[in-house]
């Protein structure tokens, strides 16, 4: 439903809809998209000049979430429209505002996929607070790491989590959502308030939003922060490159406390004006989600490499839902999903790429033709530059590798304002008049980037340079493998070769039948230099925020192998699952 009347509005709120409407009606067309008209307003709360004018009156459902039992069957289902929730976040923020919650305040939020996470965001962000998220999975050694460093002032947890905090001292609000927790708030009581809410002041468009811990695929979290430019505004390129239409229904697979969350649970869905689905599990599994997702015929579909793997391992042409957008984010896809959900769908899964220091940078977007294993063209918004990670030189032959860089001459609508407490890393990562993002990546000759490898997971084999993904995507066209890693082992001939880490599809045996079909799978499909000459059949580690941490293998090698392939006698040092491919000789 249309709303009622005419809304409130301003300057800010026009300069907003007119960026986001030059996207929308430029759905296809990327060149006149990249002519964004982008807004430069001193001022803009995107809470308070953009979610509230579109809620105004408007009845149409804003945000489902739906629990689901371990069976697939339904536990509870909740639907706010977009006034319901425009009114309710202005009653929550006098609430808060009333517990001494101010403008510039640091708030940590512990909390699910419950209504409450959508409440509490929108009233921080009216307040004029920093919001830092948080994972529900993180250590009570996490937790501290981030009140400390994150200077945090309140804290909105779940009640059960709440014991996570328990050891961490100062002087920081309490706020427990759900059952009573002595020591706690109840966050029950802001039901109690009245619900207009009155600003104290302009928000500035750059004052800082958002604090993010980076997921620390290699080091220590680093502390990125957001502005309430970089982040609502910057996300119109991920509305851009998902394809996100008014009256969508948006299903995105993530948890809260990352970043990929506020791009397709909060940011992206709400600037395009459509239905944000929330599908809970207690764990995953693909046929209840596939089951929802026909159920509330969602149109528009996103999730991590991690999952697809996990649907395609289903019969998908027994579900329909009206799909109509459906993209992957996190890692890059790999080409055989790509190809099996088409087949199954008719619809083409668009790879898209961004960090939590950006909104969505390059990708795939509606009308595009996607070239296999490319993850598209820069995104509205975004200007790409590859630089010689040795010479700092701009490469710009077709083909031709290099970091992919962002230029700062003219600031990225959706970058960072930088690293907090670290000048050191943001040195770094501004060196020479570019933002690096750590990335390499090649462009060919219409402009497309294709993903290579993080800067510190390509390696050399006899002097060539293998790119990790490459051969994990070959691996994963073998039936019987669900995920692969490939990292460099120890080789006292080649200096290192690749080798594999392998999970199995269910009801395969990881044995040395799997493991010989597997490596002369590769070796047909890979030239001799890339070849895949060790695998282990192993659990992959990864961070709370589902990335594998191939920093932990790399490690695991040079310990395993780092000091030569003998471990204590005549017998090479091995794996307790793994197999060289001199174990299976060639007649």
């Amino acid at each position: 439903m249309a709303p009622d009347s005419t809304p409130p509005t301003n300057e800010a709120t026009a300069e907003f809809r007119a960026a986001r409407d030059h996207l929308l009606q430029h759905r296809g067309d990327i060149e006149g998209a990249r002519r964004l008209p982008r807004p430069e307003g001193a001022y803009f709360n995107w809470a308070l000049d953009w979610f509230d004018p579109e809620a105004h009156g408007n009845d149409d459902v804003a945000l489902r979430v739906v629990d689901l039992a371990a069976d697939g069957e339904v536990r509870a289902e909740t639907a706010l429209s977009f006034a319901a929730l425009s009114g309710r976040s202005g009653q929550v923020a006098n609430w808060l505002r009333g517990l001494g919650v101010a403008r510039g305040d640091r708030m940590l939020l512990l909390l699910g996929n419950q209504v409450p996470l959508w409440e509490v965001m929108l009233a921080a962000i009216k307040l004029g607070a920093v919001v830092i998220p948080a994972s529900t999975l993180l250590s009570p050694e996490d937790l501290a790491d981030r009140v400390s460093r994150g200077e945090v002032r309140h804290v909105v947890a779940e009640s059960g989590l709440t014991g996570g905090f328990a050891g961490i001292g100062g002087d920081w609000t309490r706020i427990a959502v759900g059952e009573p927790v002595a020591g706690w708030l109840s966050y029950a009581d802001s039901a109690a308030v009245p619900a207009p809410f009155t600003p104290d002041g302009p928000t500035r468009a750059d004052d800082p939003l958002l604090l993010y811990f980076t997921s620390g695929t290699t080091s220590r979290p680093k502390l990125v922060q957001h502005t309430h430019r970089s982040y609502p505004v910057g996300h119109l390129s991920t509305m851009y490159w998902i394809g996100l239409r008014p009256g969508d229904v948006h299903l995105n697979v993530s948890s809260p406390g990352w970043a990929k969350h506020a791009w397709s649970n909060f940011f992206a869905p709400w600037n395009a004006g459509a239905e944000i689905l929330i599908v809970n599990q207690p764990r995953f599994a693909a046929r209840p989600l596939l089951d929802a997702m026909v159920r509330h015929r969602v149109t528009s579909f996103c999730a991590p490499p991690t999952v697809w793997r996990m649907l395609v391992l289903e019969d998908l042409t027994r579900w329909r839902p009206p799909l109509r957008e459906l993209v992957g984010a996190g890692e890059p896809l790999n080409p055989e999903i790509i190809e099996r959900v088409q087949a199954a769908w008719g619809v083409t899964l668009r790879d898209g790429f961004g960090q939590t220091e950006t909104t969505a940078q390059v990708g795939n977007p509606p009308g595009l033709v996607v070239k296999p294993g490319s993850m598209g063209v820069p995104l509205p918004g975004y200007e790409v530059t590859l630089v010689d990670a040795a010479s700092g030189a701009v490469v710009t032959e077709p083909g031709a590798e290099g970091e992919l860089c962002l230029p700062l001459d003219s600031t990225p609508l959706g970058l960072m304002t930088g690293y907090q407490q670290d000048p050191e890393r943001q040195a770094e990562a501004t060196a020479g008049g570019f933002y690096h993002t750590g990335d390499v990546a090649f462009r060919d000759a219409d402009g497309y980037l294709t993903y290579i490898g993080r800067t510190d997971d390509v390696f050399k084999s006899s002097d060539y340079r293998i790119s990790p993904f490459e051969l994990e995507s070959v691996l994963i066209e073998h039936p019987q493998v669900a995920e692969a890693a490939v990292v460099p082992s120890p080789d006292p001939l080649r200096l290192s070769v690749p080798k594999a880490y392998v999970v199995l599809v269910p009801g395969a045996t990881a044995d040395a039948e799997a493991a010989r079909s597997i490596l002369e799978f590769a070796r047909g499909r890979l030239a001799p230099y890339k070849r895949v000459r060790r695998l282990e059949f192993a659990e992959l580690p990864k961070t709370v925020s589902g990335k594998i941490r191939r920093v932990e293998l790399r490690g695991r090698e040079n310990e395993l192998h780092g000091s030569g392939l003998t471990g204590g006698g005549e017998s090479p040092a091995r794996g307790k699952l793994e197999f060289w491919e001199e174990d299976f000789p060639r007649d």
